[in-house]
C-alpha cells in the first residue's frame, strides 16, 4: 500500500466537510444552530426539528425508509424531506446519517449547488487538500477498496454507504475519499483555531465553542458535528469522530495535537464488532500513553 493511497472515509465526511461548511455559514450570518430546519428549508416537512438537533444528534428523527436502497436520488431525497421526530427529541443522543443527509440538502438550498461542489470550493481547495475526492473518476489504482457485495463485486472508487451511493453528489453524509496527507492539513487547521498560514478560515472562537456540550441538555457529550472525549486528566474535551469503514480522528485542540486512523475494516467483510473492540482498545491505548507523557 502507497502512503498516498485514498480512503472511503465514510462519516468522517460529516465532520471534514459538513460540519465545516455548517460553521462558516453560521459565521457568515446565515443561519443559527437553533432555527429549525422548516425555516431554512421549507420542503422539510417537520417545524419542530432544528439545526442543533441534526448536528448533535438529538432529533430522535426515525429514518425508517421502505425499500430505501431500491430508490433513485430524487425518490430518496423526498423521502428523507417526510422524515418526523420521535418521543425523545432533544432529549436522547441517537447517532443518524439522516442529520447530515438533511443538512447537505439545506447546504444545496443556500448555496444553489450540489453539496459535492460547496465541500470542493469550500473545504478541500482552501484547505489544499489537493488529493481529496468525491466522486472519483478510473482508473481506481490509488483507491482503497472497501466491501464486497451480495453479487461479489468489491467496492472500490465508489462511496460504500448506500445512501451516499444512490445520493451521489447530494449526500452530505458520506463520499469522501482521502488520504492521511490531506486529513492532516484538515486537522492541523483545527489545531491552528481555524487558521491556515495567515488566512483566518475560521475564528478561533468558533473552534473553541467546539469544546462545550452543544445538546439541548448540556449532558450529550457531543458538540457541534463532533463527539466529545472526556478525560479527568485532559485540559478540555477532545474533539471524536468515526467512519464505518475503520477510520477516526481525534483532535486536541488545546495542546495541538491529532490522531488519524485510516484502516479498511470492512474488507471484504464486515466484521463490525471485533473492530469496534480493537478501535477501542487502540484508543485507549493511546490516550493511556498521552496522559504517562504529560504527567512526565
Amino acid at each position: 500500500m502507497q502512503e498516498d493511497m485514498l480512503f472511503d472515509v465514510a462519516s468522517l465526511t460529516k465532520i471534514v466537510c459538513t460540519t465545516t461548511v455548517m460553521l462558516k455559514l453560521k459565521e457568515a450570518g446565515k443561519l443559527s444552530w437553533d432555527q429549525t430546519l422548516h425555516e431554512l428549508l421549507p420542503e422539510f416537512q417537520n417545524e419542530t426539528i432544528t439545526l442543533r438537533h441534526l448536528l448533535t444528534h438529538t432529533s430522535d428523527i426515525q429514518t425508517y425508509i421502505p425499500n430505501r436502497d431500491q430508490l433513485n436520488a430524487e425518490e430518496l431525497r423526498k423521502a428523507y424531506l417526510t422524515l418526523q421526530p420521535g418521543d425523545q427529541l432533544g432529549k436522547t443522543v441517537k447517532y443518524t446519517d439522516a442529520g447530515t443527509i438533511l443538512l447537505g440538502f439545506l447546504i444545496e438550498a443556500i448555496y444553489h449547488k450540489d453539496v459535492v461542489d460547496v465541500f470542493k470550493e469550500e473545504v478541500l481547495q482552501p484547505l489544499d487538500m489537493t488529493d481529496s475526492r468525491f466522486l472519483p473518476q478510473p482508473p481506481y489504482d490509488n483507491i482503497v477498496p472497501t466491501q464486497r457485495l451480495a453479487d461479489g463485486t468489491i467496492l472500490k472508487g465508489l462511496t460504500h454507504d448506500p445512501k451516499a451511493r444512490i445520493l451521489a453528489s447530494h449526500a452530505g453524509n458520506a463520499g469522501l475519499f482521502t488520504n492521511m496527507k490531506d486529513l492532516s492539513k484538515f486537522a492541523k487547521m483545527y489545531l491552528n483555531l481555524g487558521r491556515v498560514s495567515d488566512i483566518i478560515y475560521l475564528h478561533d472562537k468558533t473552534v473553541q465553542e467546539l469544546l462545550y456540550d452543544q445538546t439541548p441538555t448540556g449532558k450529550g457529550k457531543r458538540s457541534i458535528g463532533w463527539d466529545l472525549k472526556f478525560s479527568p486528566l485532559e485540559q478540555a474535551p477532545l474533539l471524536f469522530h468515526t467512519g464505518y469503514t475503520g477510520t477516526f480522528l481525534l483532535l486536541d485542540v488545546v495542546k495541538k495535537s491529532a490522531f488519524i486512523f485510516l484502516s479498511n475494516r470492512v474488507h471484504t467483510e464486515d466484521h463490525r464488532v471485533s473492530y469496534v473492540s480493537h478501535r477501542d482498545e487502540i484508543l485507549t491505548c493511546y490516550l493511556n500513553e498521552r496522559a504517562k507523557n504529560y504527567q512526565k
